[in-house]
């Protein structure tokens, strides 16, 4: 997205607006694009020296990048009953996702069970829902965990979810120190962008440093963190932002991390990132191969890392709702179709594209195989995985690219100057920027001084025509909480209260709370109990108030 502004631009090179007789245009970030680039511009840079696959990164972590491999194509899905969700599970994997991504309801995200009031009219309805094992059990029969990666889109309750799919596929019969996978497990950026914590900030990251502990040592192969400057960004962060404070955020939990005695090579690699797409294409590109230089930086100039892959940033980035329309929905399919060619164009390790009805509910069957379509169409047909970083040396990507990374580290050290990362969220300062920019961004759209097509420009006049939505299953819900009746029925209630009371003396001894969590999960202990099990102990984040 380009904001077209009217502030003088003076140049002595002659390829300025003001030089050319055009209006300046400028960037999101408030970057101003010059009408001309040329050899001029990057005379500084070492693009010319670097190449795929060597530090920094810039051209891309791998030395073929996708010439090898594609990307991995990962999908959002998960819907009502586990049952509902290994559907849709098989559905995408018949028709060739290799990867999942799993979407749960609000009351798992929030860390209460089917049964409980507070969860009325939620069950199921935005993800799938998760009481107990036995849940992921059914969600996951029939796929081979050795073969298909699977992606936690949890926070708040993470460490209860990453148990309970360490304990299942324990019980399936494999060897997690093999397993692979990711958890998006960024509680840091819940408080900033999408709501669903539960406990106090310094509490919750100590959790976050559980699973990274918890898997340097028994789960070397699976990240147990997905730093979100997505979520950021749809809160209303612009692009520099986003980056900026999702290296902040990795920043805190690697300093935590290493505050425990973890060397930086043995976690490091497993950190990833889920970025957001949507906007002026260059902008995006030139973020993402300036944030892949940055971070090798940062991981090795700061901390002294000394395996390459500690340095790697890792991503999926595959376009984000905010750049969806309700209006005319059809144009979702190709502005999508843009957020997948950046994607690739960017270097990420795995696409997860967003559906072009997302704008006004979860994915259809039918959305969800037209974003399966476009990356394999972009795959098979338009030549994307022929060569690494199509626009290396191109003299705007390159300038960009530079300019960007210099913006990212200025944003980076506004943050520090706030106190850092950690205290800038826990006292609302990250918010209250983000919401106010939000909020501008929109009113901007309102007045028509951001364009969106079929929106402010291009838009009709007659109603919208109707869509397909994907509708709420109440029976599904019930069936679940009376399964959830019968569990608590048949279980052993005497080793599951042991087990809690093996968490809760774990919490006030400050121990790491993942063996003691898998323990109880195995046995069947709930999402909801043991959340209740740590509020009692650490409480629950009292959010900032600001007006």
């Amino acid at each position: 997205m380009s904001e077209i502004k009217t502030a003088p631009s003076v140049s002595k090179s002659g390829k300025k607006a003001a030089d050319l007789d055009v209006k300046p245009v400028y960037l999101e970030s408030g970057i101003e694009v010059d009408p001309i680039y040329t050899a001029d511009d990057i005379k500084d840079s070492d693009i010319q020296n670097e190449m795929p696959g060597e530090y920094p990164f810039t051209r891309g972590i791998h030395k073929t990048m996708y010439r090898k491999r594609p990307f991995t194509i990962r999908q959002y899905a998960g819907f009502a009953t586990p049952e509902e969700t290994n559907e849709r599970f098989h559905f995408l994997i018949k028709n060739g996702q290799t990867g999942l991504n799993v979407a749960f309801d609000l009351p798992t995200q929030c860390g209460l069970d089917s049964d409980d009031p507070a969860a009325l009219g939620e069950v199921g309805r935005v993800g799938m829902t998760v009481d107990t094992l036995d849940d992921f059990e059914t969600a996951f029969e029939g796929i081979d965990l050795d073969k298909i990666t699977v992606s936690l889109t949890i926070n708040g309750s993470a460490i209860v979810l990453m148990a309970l799919y360490f304990a299942m596929a324990e019980k399936r019969g494999y060897d997690i120190n093999t397993l692979r996978g990711t958890a998006q497990n960024d509680i840091l950026k819940e408080f900033i962008g999408r709501g669903t914590w539960i406990f106090p900030v310094d509490k919750s990251v100590k959790l976050v440093v559980d699973t990274i502990e918890y898997c340097a040592e028994n789960v070397p192969k699976y990240s147990p963190v997905s730093v979100c400057g997505y979520h950021i960004r749809e809160s209303g962060a612009n692009p520099v932002q986003e980056m900026a404070y999702a290296f902040c955020i990795a920043k805190a939990y690697t300093d935590s991390a290493l505050s425990r005695g973890i060397d930086i090579d043995d976690f490091a690699s497993r950190l990833s990132y889920n970025f957001d797409i949507y906007g002026n294409f260059f902008e995006q590109i030139a973020k993402f191969r300036a944030g892949r230089r940055l971070w090798a930086r940062i991981v090795r100039e700061e901390y002294g890392a000394k395996n390459d892959k500690s340095c790697w940033l890792r991503m999926i980035a595959g376009g984000g709702g905010g750049g969806l329309t309700k209006e005319q929905p059809e144009n979702n399919i190709i502005r999508s179709a843009y957020y997948a060619l950046i994607s690739a164009l960017s270097g990420t390790q795995t696409m997860a594209l967003c559906s072009y009805d997302e704008a006004y509910t979860i994915p259809t069957e039918k959305a969800a195989e037209i974003s399966l379509r476009t990356m394999q169409i972009m795959i098979h047909e338009m030549g994307i995985c022929d060569t690494v970083d199509p626009l290396g040396g191109s003299y705007y990507v390159e300038a960009l690219t530079d300019r960007f990374e210099k913006e990212i580290r200025d944003e980076m050290t506004k943050v520090d100057e706030w106190g850092g990362i950690v205290n800038a969220v826990a006292t609302g300062k990250i918010q209250e920027s983000v919401s106010r920019q939000a909020y501008e961004r929109e009113m901007g759209i309102q007045e028509g001084k951001v364009p969106k097509v079929g929106v402010n420009i291009f838009s009709h006049e007659e109603d919208p025509k109707p869509v397909d939505f994907h509708q709420y299953n109440e029976a599904a819900a019930e069936k679940q909480v009376l399964k959830l009746k019968k569990i608590k029925e048949t279980r052993n209630n005497e080793v599951v209260t042991q087990k809690l009371e093996a968490v809760r003396m774990d919490a006030k001894a400050d121990k790491n709370l993942m063996p003691a969590i898998i323990a109880a999960v195995k046995e069947y202990a709930t999402v909801g109990e043991i959340v209740k099990v740590l509020k009692d102990e650490y409480g629950e984040f009292d959010e900032p108030i600001f007006f």
